[in-house]
């Protein structure tokens, strides 16, 4: 929180090259099937939450126009996607927020590309990372690249 007591959100890319944060309340969240999203996030679906006043604290996204009303943000050293941003505002990454489990998706859009086996998929058997007893070594061994999930002094990952 802020000296006024707005909130504030932070958050970035998976190497830590790009940094933004918020202040003030998020918009409406929200996760979008459309094929364009899909293709963007390379996954299922896309989660953004509307957003004002984004402030880019370590350098900013490069864009890519993926029709004639929208810009994509992404990171261009790692890749991450973190932006939606067409004329009537910005959608941030969800994903992209240091504690992305406090943005609770209201709506789902673009449901006519909704992969057919999504609805499915919480009902998948399910295991911790570390109960994957096949690959326990291969686990144990990874070193993260990733930047932490809060602000950090200076540049890091990539």
């Amino acid at each position: 929180m802020t000296l006024d007591n707005r909130p504030v959100h932070t958050g970035g890319c998976q190497c830590g090259a790009v940094r933004f944060r918020i202040e003030g309340a998020l918009g409406r969240a929200s996760i979008c099937h459309c094929r364009m999203c899909q293709k963007a996030f390379g996954s299922f679906f896309a989660p953004l939450v509307s957003v004002e006043g984004v402030e880019w604290t370590r350098d900013e996204p490069q864009r890519f126009r993926s029709s004639n009303h929208v810009e994509r943000g992404f990171c261009p050293k790692c890749g991450t996607p973190l932006t939606y941003e067409a004329p009537d505002g910005v959608g941030m990454a969800i994903g992209a927020f240091d504690d992305p489990s406090a943005i609770a998706p209201e709506i789902q859009f673009g449901t006519e590309a909704m992969i057919p086996y999504f609805d499915r998929l919480a009902r998948l058997p399910k295991r911790d990372t570390m109960g994957d007893v096949e690959n326990a070594a291969y686990l144990a061994d990874i070193v993260s690249f990733q930047h932490p999930d809060h602000d950090t002094e200076g540049k890091s990952g990539a």
